[in-house]
C-alpha cells in the first residue's frame, strides 16, 4: 500500500495485489457496507464491485487499485479536473508503484478517463473501456447532464419519487456538494470539442457496454439521451477497422455491464491475451 500525489497536491491511497503484468483499476478496494450499500443495491449496484475485480485478477496480474472516484469527492477539484489533469493522476498512480507500462480498465467516465489517458501517453500497455463509447461518444449530452446536476447542487429541487417508489435517474435527488458536481462540469466542459473520431492508437484495445445502455434524462438533468451502447452497435465496423475488440452485452443497461460477474469472462482473458502479444 502507497500513496501517488495528484496534481492538485493532495494523496490517494493505492494498494497493489498480485504479480505480473500491470493493470491499473480505478476501484474502491474496500467493500461498502451498512446503509450505503443498501442503497447501491436499490440502484442495482455492487457494494463489492472493486474487491471482486481485484480479486478476479490479483492471481494472474498486478492489479494496481486506487478509488479515484472517491477521491474526486472526498477531495473535489471544481476548477482543474480537467482531461489533462486526470490523465496526468493516472500517470502519477503508475509512477508511485513503478509500473513503468501498464493496463489499463475503466468504466463509465473512468473510461472515458483511459482514452484521454491513452492519447497522452506511450505507456500503456492495453486500454480497456467499459461504460463509454470511445468513438461517437455522448459528450455534448453529458455536459448538459453535469450542468444539470451542478445547478441542481446550488439549488436543490425538493425530492421525487414515483409513486412506487422506484429508484431512477429523473426522480433521483442531488446529494453532492457545488464544488463535487462542478470539478464534473469542468471535465466535460474541457471535452466540448474532442472529437474522438480523429483518435488513433496504437496499443491493444478493447470497447464494451451493454446494449440497453441509454439512459433518457428529463427536463430537470437537461432533457437529454445518453446513449452508451448505441454507438458501439452503430460504430462497431469502424471501430474494429481502427483496431478496437468491440463487445456489446445483449440487453445488459449501464449497472448491469458493469457487474464482476459479466466484466470479469470479458476482461481477464482479453488482458491475459493482450498483455502477452
Amino acid at each position: 500500500m502507497g500513496r501517488a500525489r495528484m496534481h492538485d497536491g493532495s494523496t490517494i491511497e493505492v494498494e497493489v495485489h498480485g504479480s505480473g503484468p500491470a493493470v491499473l483499476l480505478p476501484v474502491d478496494p474496500q467493500p461498502v457496507e451498512g446503509e450505503q450499500a443498501e442503497e447501491l443495491r436499490k440502484w442495482g449496484a455492487d457494494p463489492a464491485l472493486g474487491r471482486s475485480l481485484i480479486d478476479g485478477l490479483s492471481d494472474a496480474f498486478q492489479v494496481v487499485a486506487f478509488d479515484y472516484t472517491g477521491h474526486c469527492l472526498s477531495t473535489p477539484k471544481p476548477d482543474t479536473l480537467t482531461p489533462e489533469n486526470v490523465a496526468a493522476d493516472l500517470l502519477a498512480v503508475a509512477d508511485a508503484v513503478g509500473a513503468e507500462r501498464f493496463a489499463y480498465y475503466g468504466y463509465s467516465w473512468l473510461g472515458l478517463s483511459g482514452l484521454q489517458l491513452a492519447i497522452r501517453t506511450d505507456r500503456l500497455a492495453a486500454l480497456v473501456m467499459g461504460g463509454y463509447p470511445p468513438y461517437g461518444g455522448p459528450y455534448a449530452e453529458m455536459l448538459r447532464v453535469t450542468e444539470a446536476a451542478y445547478a441542481e447542487a446550488v439549488n436543490p429541487a425538493p425530492v421525487l419519487k414515483s409513486s412506487d417508489d422506484a429508484y431512477d435517474w429523473s426522480s433521483a435527488a442531488v446529494s453532492t456538494t457545488e464544488e463535487q458536481a462542478k470539478q464534473f462540469v469542468t471535465l466535460y466542459e474541457a471535452l466540448r470539442g474532442f472529437d474522438d473520431r480523429a483518435v488513433r492508437l496504437s496499443c491493444p484495445r478493447l470497447c464494451f457496454a451493454g446494449s440497453a445502455d441509454a439512459i433518457s434524462y428529463d427536463e430537470r438533468w437537461g432533457g437529454v439521451v445518453v446513449d452508451i451502447g448505441g454507438p458501439l452497435v452503430r460504430h462497431r465496423a469502424e471501430l474494429e477497422a481502427l483496431g478496437w475488440d468491440v463487445e456489446v452485452l445483449d440487453g445488459l443497461d449501464h449497472m448491469g455491464a458493469m457487474q464482476a460477474a459479466t466484466v470479469l469472462p470479458i476482461l481477464r482473458p482479453w488482458l491475459t491475451r493482450a498483455l502477452r502479444e
